[in-house]
């Protein structure tokens, strides 16, 4: 359950929404494609630099956690900026919440989520079953990713705000998620792992 649910926050967060459809995000916004890539891409590398520090520091757990919720604020910054746009409201600082929200997002993204629930899954399953358990996790993985990328255009056509609203509340709950049935693997024996997750299951 607790490697299901890891797959299910990384994709349903929204980063094939993200990297799929970046250029159609960025015309709707009336932000420059080429502009708009550049200052979203290059934070990407020292985010992932950071986060593989950061992950013996802070934990397996925290920093998933701490992910998560840059996610949940970049989607709720990208949401408000199409918000304010369908309001016509405040209209001039939409390309602004727009790249704002988009690199919160990725920055969020790379310190995390990208890598975090691979390295989990990696760590709380017995040999005996880790690979029928990671091959079932990869499907999950891959039908989620699907699913994003399938509904993301439809979601928009319906509401551009209340698509990033969506992926935020997703982020949200992967917070919860993480800080109730995750446990935190740093520095820890297969078996202490695996009485923690007894313990939070019963």
């Amino acid at each position: 359950m607790v490697g299901i649910g890891l797959m299910v926050l990384q994709q349903f967060g929204g980063l094939n929404g993200f990297a799929f459809y970046m250029d159609e995000i960025f015309e709707l916004a009336g932000v420059p494609s080429i502009i708009g890539f550049i200052v979203v891409s290059i934070p990407e590398i020292p985010a992932i630099a950071l986060g593989s520090i950061l992950i013996e520091k802070f934990g397996r757990r925290t920093l998933l956690m701490i992910s998560a919720t840059g996610e949940c604020l970049g989607c709720v910054l990208t949401g408000l900026s199409f918000l304010l746009q369908s309001l016509n409201w405040w209209t001039e600082a939409t390309p602004t919440l727009v790249l704002s929200g988009i690199l919160v997002f990725k920055v969020s993204y790379s310190l995390g989520v990208g890598a975090i629930p691979w390295i989990i899954i990696s760590e709380i399953f017995p040999i005996n079953v880790k690979g029928s358990a990671g091959s079932i996790c990869n499907l999950v993985n891959w039908f989620c990713s699907w699913l994003v990328s399938y509904t993301f255009n439809f979601l928009v056509e319906w509401s551009s705000a209340g698509t990033f609203f969506l992926y935020a509340s997703m982020s949200g709950l992967g917070v919860l998620f993480s800080a109730t049935l995750v446990p935190e693997t740093r520095r820890r024996t297969l078996e202490g792992i695996q009485a923690s997750l007894i313990h939070t299951l019963q």
